[in-house]
């Protein structure tokens, strides 16, 4: 299926067509209201189920000149919808292209005039992902898709041989980027999905996997699964491993000079000579155990799970505790950042530059800065601000949305990311010779929770702190002109229950907990895993129903939406506070 969207979607634009994306799973409300406000003339669906969910409100709502189905039979459409609107499978697309080609070379008489393509022209429109609002569309050129096809090579020096797995979908604009540069790279492509993920990694043991933060955290949480129902030697025995390879791994990062420190906000210039002596000691006399341990266990995880070279992280922050233990096993992780309005990649980490908190240095002809979001004065390296990005990579700008275009891009063409973060200073990494440019984002501005005693909190911190509990499954934190912080909370309840018989507080042949048990189950685990934070989760609210892209919590993307979580649990979220 993608492969199919990806051809149509390369041919629209080989022919100066714009196209607009979106996911199948998106509400008809919404594929309406991006139909109507592109301006769109026809529409192509992955199949007749797809198209007969829609075909009602679109045929009545909009002037649609024809349809092109990528799968299945014309015979499954609405009969109504089937008779009257011209309808294409891709094999006729394509074989209408192919006898346009004979013609205009056969028949001197008949001549086919084609505007050149300007690589400012608009190549396509994708929509955000709507977590603050409706979705905004992005203008993308020919020259912003282009120039992450020429420069993504830095951060995946890929070529023919290589096998990458990939789940995302084709409309994703993460997904478009690197699909681009896999075709242009001769690179073998395999897809997957969520459910087949699993049985695929050990199938097809890709070289490098494209996926968004969750993906590294299931896989986090299906390891660190097997191993707590392992037998009591075979569990203790992995802990342990795991334990020294990560110990093991933070002293080589600071002898090697790859250790990424702050005090306050700021960044540490310098390790001292006993730092780094004392790194290097530990990590001599740790390594013998970590050696074991890739043999003994960590081996089994590579034949599981592939990913030779390394995985690439987009799409959303990785959880710092997900990537120093993917580290610890010896897979590599390879963060990275970027926008839709970006087509989407600013910044990665480097094959030879993998510093673990940042999101890399920019890739070529990318511009960051870090301004004070009050005053917007540019502020020096190793201070937070609000992160601006500028370069061929930026878009054109919002369709038929001046006003939200100037709000994002300035006179100078520096796009303001919406996104809290600093710029690493040089030499800021211990005896690193990549030491300087490099990004660290810290979190969404927008997301900020200010308390009515004034502070203000980042929530993700706490929220990533909290997810490594097995007793939490998904959790949003509240708390905005409160005096102290709430927390959303959706329970793992298979684990919960787990938890409960282990120490008692249920029997042995029961799965019910009481909701004040799980609430106090829930305590403790806040209270182990935000301990070191200066923010503690006060009142919290159990919910039972996960946040998903079906009931509107989640983006097509996987993101939760803070604003529509917080807006459908209002009443209860105050009940809390009172």
């Amino acid at each position: 299926m993608s492969v199919a969207c990806s051809r149509s979607s390369l041919g629209m634009m080989a022919s100066g067509v714009i196209n607009v994306v979106r996911g199948s799973r998106s509400s008809v409300e919404e594929l309406l209201q991006i139909y109507n406000h592109s301006e769109s003339v026809a529409l192509v669906v992955d199949s007749p189920e797809m198209f007969n969910r829609i075909a009602q409100t679109f045929y009545s709502k909009t002037s649609m000149r024809f349809l092109i189905l990528l799968w299945g039979e014309k015979s499954h459409l609405l009969g109504e919808m089937n008779k009257e609107l011209p309808v294409f499978s891709f094999m006729e697309i394509m074989d209408l292209g192919q006898q346009s080609r004979k013609t205009s070379s056969h028949d001197t008489k008949q001549h086919y005039v084609y505007e050149a393509i300007n690589s400012d022209d608009i190549a396509a429109i994708m929509y955000t992902s709507g977590t603050t609002g409706n979705p905004k569309g992005v203008m993308l050129t020919h020259r912003n898709l282009l120039h992450q096809m020429k420069n993504l090579w830095d951060i995946v020096p890929a070529g023919p041989g290589d096998r990458f797995l990939s789940m995302l979908p084709s409309w994703h604009a993460y997904e478009r980027a690197c699909e681009y540069f896999i075709f242009s790279h001769g690179i073998e492509q395999v897809y997957t999905t969520v459910r087949n993920l699993k049985d695929d990694l050990k199938r097809y043991q890709p070289h490098y996997l494209i996926a968004v933060p969750l993906v590294y955290e299931t896989l986090y949480s299906g390891i660190q699964k097997q191993i707590s129902t392992s037998s009591f030697v075979r569990k203790l025995v992995a802990l342990t491993f795991i334990r020294v390879s990560l110990a093991y791994m933070e002293c080589k990062r600071i002898y090697e000079g790859n250790c990424l420190t702050t005090h306050q906000n700021q960044p540490s210039y310098v390790y001292s000579i006993l730092d780094w002596l004392w790194a290097r000691i530990v990590a001599i006399i740790l390594y013998p155990v970590h050696a074991l341990a890739k043999k003994l266990v960590y081996s089994k995880i590579h034949s599981a799970i592939g990913i030779s070279k390394a995985g690439i992280s987009g799409g959303g922050s990785l959880p710092l505790h997900v990537d120093k233990f993917f580290e610890a096993i010896g897979v590599k992780l390879q963060n990275g950042y970027g926008l839709t309005e970006t087509a989407p990649v600013n910044a990665a980490r480097r094959p030879g530059c993998n510093v673990i908190g940042s999101v890399g240095p920019p890739i070529r002809y990318v511009e960051f800065k870090t301004v004070d979001p009050e005053t917007d004065e540019v502020l020096p390296p190793g201070s937070k601000g609000l992160l601006k990005v500028r370069g061929p990579q930026v878009m054109k700008g919002y369709y038929k949305n001046p006003s939200a275009t100037d709000q994002a891009i300035d006179k100078d063409g520096w796009l303001n990311t919406g996104d809290i973060g600093w710029i690493v200073p040089r030499h800021s990494i211990g005896r690193s010779r990549h030491s300087g440019g490099m990004v660290v984002v810290e979190g969404r501005a927008k997301d900020t929770i200010v308390l009515s005693t004034g502070e203000n909190v980042e929530p993700i911190e706490l929220e990533e702190a909290a997810m490594r509990s097995s007793l939490i499954q998904q959790i949003v934190v509240v708390g905005q002109d409160k005096r102290r912080l709430g927390a959303v909370i959706v329970p793992n309840k298979e684990e919960i229950a787990k938890t409960a018989r282990n120490m008692s507080i249920i029997d042995s042949n029961s799965s019910f907990v009481s909701k004040e048990q799980v609430t106090s189950l829930i305590y403790k685990e806040l209270r182990k895993w935000t301990s070191e934070s200066s923010f503690q989760i006060g009142p919290i609210l159990l919910v039972n129903e996960p946040f998903s892209i079906d009931n509107g919590l989640m983006t097509p993307t996987m993101k939760i939406r803070r604003d529509k979580v917080v807006a459908q649990y209002r009443e209860q979220i105050d009940d809390l506070y009172k």
